[in-house]
């Protein structure tokens, strides 16, 4: 009897580990992780689609950019309580994407190298 109880004990806790464990070691993906299909309004190349792919963890946000002009490597972003913040370095120019995430969209300004100004939007297309 006293074995039958020292099993179920630890068959108990066993299942209770696999159960808790997924759920403690699982993090939720942030809201600006996924697949952007963005467009960009102003600037000397006039309007432009862009895709952005970012990955988001905590505050920390990494990617990539692909538009007409080519594809590149986010450089840094954060996303920090709505604001997301891109730097884009390229042999181009230095481009920075500030936008607000709103109800699963974003909106914002662009520059590069700060002679060249606009606005941009972007929409969420890839579950997380």
């Amino acid at each position: 009897m006293k074995r039958n109880l020292i099993f179920i004990s630890a068959l108990t806790l066993a299942l209770g580990v696999l159960i808790v464990t997924p759920a403690v070691g699982s993090d939720k993906a942030g809201p600006v992780t996924g697949t952007w299909d963005c467009q960009a309004k102003g600037g000397s190349s006039g309007d432009m689609a862009f895709t952005l792919y970012l990955t988001q963890n905590g505050e920390e946000v990494e990617g990539s950019v692909s538009s007409p002009l080519g594809d590149a490597p986010i450089t840094s972003a954060t996303f920090k309580g709505d604001k997301l913040e891109i730097h884009i370095d390229t042999e181009e120019g230095n481009y920075l994407l500030v936008a607000k995430i709103d109800k699963g969209a974003l909106s914002g300004t662009w520059s590069k190298d700060e002679n060249d100004k606009g606005t941009w939007t972007g929409k969420q297309t890839a579950s997380k």
